[in-house]
């Protein structure tokens, strides 16, 4: 099974062919990627977070309700879907064996069994719950190596969204650690006894943490001009380099999600900006929402039974003019 750990090239991994098959225990297959590792990775960067957020939201707003499936069931499938590649719905039926209401399955806990329509619960190795077969409707997306489970598009940059944690980790540390002195200290001054020494060496650890950027004063009559001397050791240009790192991750992020950065609120660095919010949100209906509710509607295709609804989307001119 595939976990992230130390930064690989996908192409030099000594394991890849185990990536491409799902592990099996007897009973159950486990997913090619760990799906707690997936659902860490959903925290690891804001841009991540919200990309997926903001298609969930947009299909709750415009799904319709039934009596089998009730809009919050629903939500936590499409997010189950949105961020594992794989979403679960349980078909309870009633005593006559009629289909009676519908519950989601957490992606994150659902194993697909060995046999054919089998699917289990799993809490972990002495807690699982045997799905009645053929109970399950698994949406899946698709992969290229098994048809087994389902994985997210966005994996091809979560490199960079661990790069962009890991550079604002590095920044907490630098200055917690009080780095951002970046300086040598050098006193060479006859008139300052050791005890005022010491005291301007607490001072400077006194830079850390809560105490940064604060300034020392140094008394020193008659002192010679050379006497105390600050000689930076720093790297003036990482304050770019960091923002280069963020931006450049970030700009990775959305185009994994394709999701428009003004739909995110992200705030330009260009005095032009990003353009016609309204224009950004209809092409992202059109070229990600849309092709979404499709892949949703297949429940009621193994149903038999109209259960996923959506309110018909129209771009605002067309709704204004009644076309």
């Amino acid at each position: 099974m595939f976990t992230f750990g130390e930064p690989e090239s996908v192409l030099d991994r000594r394991d890849v062919a185990q990536y491409a098959e799902a592990w099996r225990n007897g009973r159950w297959y486990e997913p090619p990627v760990a799906m707690r590792d997936l659902a860490r990775l959903l925290n690891v960067n804001p841009h991540h977070r919200s990309a997926i957020d903001v298609k969930r939201n947009l299909l709750v707003s415009s799904f319709v309700p039934s009596t089998m499936l009730s809009r919050g069931e629903f939500s936590k499938w499409a997010f189950d879907f949105l961020w594992a590649g794989n979403g679960f719905i349980e078909r309870v039926d009633n005593i006559g064996g009629r289909a009676m209401a519908l519950k989601h399955s957490m992606a994150i806990n659902t194993k697909r069994g060995v046999k054919d329509g089998e699917y289990f619960f799993v809490n972990n190795r002495w807690q699982v719950h045997d799905f009645k077969p053929g109970s399950i409707f698994h949406l899946i997306e698709h992969d290229a190596t098994q048809e087994i489970y389902g994985l997210p598009g966005y994996l091809s940059a979560m490199q960079s969204a661990l790069l962009n944690e890991e550079s604002t980790l590095f920044r907490r540390k630098y200055f917690k650690n009080g780095a951002h002195a970046g300086f040598v200290f050098y006193l060479n001054e006859e008139t300052i006894d050791d005890e005022s020494a010491d005291e301007i060496e607490e001072s400077l650890k006194g830079t850390k943490g809560k105490g940064n950027f604060r300034n020392i004063f140094i008394h020193a009559p008659k002192g010679k001009k050379d006497g105390v001397q600050i000689i930076p050791i720093g790297d003036a240009s990482a304050k770019d380099e960091f923002l280069n790192i963020k931006n450049t991750t970030r700009d990775d992020i959305l185009a994994s999600h394709r999701v428009p950065p003004q739909l995110l609120g992200v705030v330009p660095s260009n005095t032009g900006g990003f353009g016609d919010v309204e224009k950004a949100e209809n092409t992202f209906m059109r070229v990600e929402i849309l092709p979404l509710q499709a892949r949703l509607l297949e429940l009621n295709e193994w149903l038999g039974v109209e259960v996923v609804r959506f309110v018909p989307w129209a771009p605002p001119a067309a709704a204004a003019s009644g076309g």
